[in-house]
């Protein structure tokens, strides 16, 4: 018998100059971006994560490797509706998604509405369903240092 399962992601990437920041499927106007293989929006990786490992299928580097030309400045949104396509595979369906953002600056809390509904229309849920939060580190750490980004995300899914 299929049981609900709980899944946690996390990630982080580093500021970078002349590159877009995306962050929940949303371009947000900053004056740097986020450096990563594809387009390095932290948000949706964590949630990427989280959706594969409830499933217990491996993490977002099994799937899409940094090492493959196919994902080189992907939009991350392709890879969150391959993930729901392959715990689908399995026989689940996601039932929530909490996210936390750790950043100083951009302020995130102007966008979070657009990003909740981005994500709910990928992930087939109710907006009710994607919470998403935003936390400074008090100028604490990396992200307080305006060095990067980290998200950490939880998922419960469901049997279908």
């Amino acid at each position: 018998m299929m049981m609900p399962r709980i899944g946690f992601g996390y990630d982080v990437h580093g500021f970078a100059d002349d590159r877009e920041l995306w962050l929940g499927g949303i371009k947000i106007d900053h004056e740097k971006g986020l450096l990563g293989h594809s387009d390095a929006d932290v948000l949706i990786h964590a949630i990427c994560d989280a959706l594969l490992g409830a499933a217990a299928l491996g993490d977002i580097g099994k799937h899409f490797p940094d090492t493959s030309s196919d994902f080189k400045n992907i939009d991350s949104k392709i890879l969150l509706t391959h993930t729901i396509k392959l715990i689908s595979q399995k026989g689940y369906v996601p039932g929530n998604v909490d996210v936390t953002i750790a950043l100083q600056r951009p302020k995130i809390a102007p966008h979070i509405e657009a990003m909740r509904k981005t994500l709910a229309g990928i992930m087939k849920m109710d907006v009710d369903a994607v919470s998403i939060k935003a936390t400074t580190t008090e100028k604490l750490g990396f992200e307080g240092r305006e060095e990067g980004v980290s998200a950490y995300a939880i998922v419960m899914i469901f049997p279908v």
